[in-house]
């Protein structure tokens, strides 16, 4: 199996395009998009189409530039599944997520990015390999050394201990784009703007 993921999207379609060109050239079963879709909820327009022009399927979650809402419009709107508190199960992978950050315009806080993930873990807890979507850092990650304006997520920390992902998929810090990590023995990966292509 084959992802391609992807996050801080921001309303910029020419980015679309640059992804579902690298979606279809590498050949993708699902693309993620992990948060930060909109800049400031505006500029929805052709995020979501073009991908499923090219076949591909689209599982995505809000960040902290949209609101939950707009997430499930968007994934009502296109058929795809909004990762936030729910699941994707596709052959013998289990995805779960939690959207939104503990900064920005639309917020969580801690507990509540926990409880979301633990909702979304339990459709998948049987599963064999289990990928784990936020977007943000977990705390004391060392993409958090990286800003001094969006700290890491005690939260999602919680859930790496408590769920024990193989991987876990995020994006916000723009400076972490590509930075690979193991926190436990889950392989956490800030797939940034231009995306990161993981093999199953």
């Amino acid at each position: 199996m084959k992802i391609l993921a992807a996050g801080d999207i921001h309303g910029d379609i020419h980015l679309v395009k640059k992804l579902v060109a690298r979606a279809e050239k590498e050949n993708v079963d699902l693309v993620i998009l992990c948060g930060d879709l909109t800049m400031h909820e505006s500029s929805t327009t052709n995020l979501i189409g073009p991908f499923l022009k090219a076949n591909k399927k689209v599982a995505l979650i809000p960040g902290n530039h949209e609101t939950n809402a707009t997430a499930d419009f968007l994934a009502k709107l296109y058929g795809v599944k909004n990762l936030h508190g729910s699941f994707l199960k596709y052959e013998d992978v289990g995805l779960f997520g939690c959207g939104s950050a503990n900064i920005g315009l639309f917020q969580l806080n801690e507990k509540e990015i926990y409880y979301t993930l633990k909702k979304g873990h339990e459709g998948v807890k049987s599963v064999k390999t289990k990928i784990m979507v936020t977007h943000v850092h977990p705390v004391g990650s060392l993409m958090e050394k990286l800003t001094a304006h969006f700290p890491g997520s005690s939260g999602v920390q919680k859930a790496i201990e408590k769920f024990k992902p193989q991987i876990l998929l995020c994006s916000h810090v723009h400076e972490a784009a590509g930075m690979e990590e193991k926190i436990g023995n889950t392989r956490v990966i800030n797939v940034g703007r231009e995306g990161k292509v993981i093999k199953l």
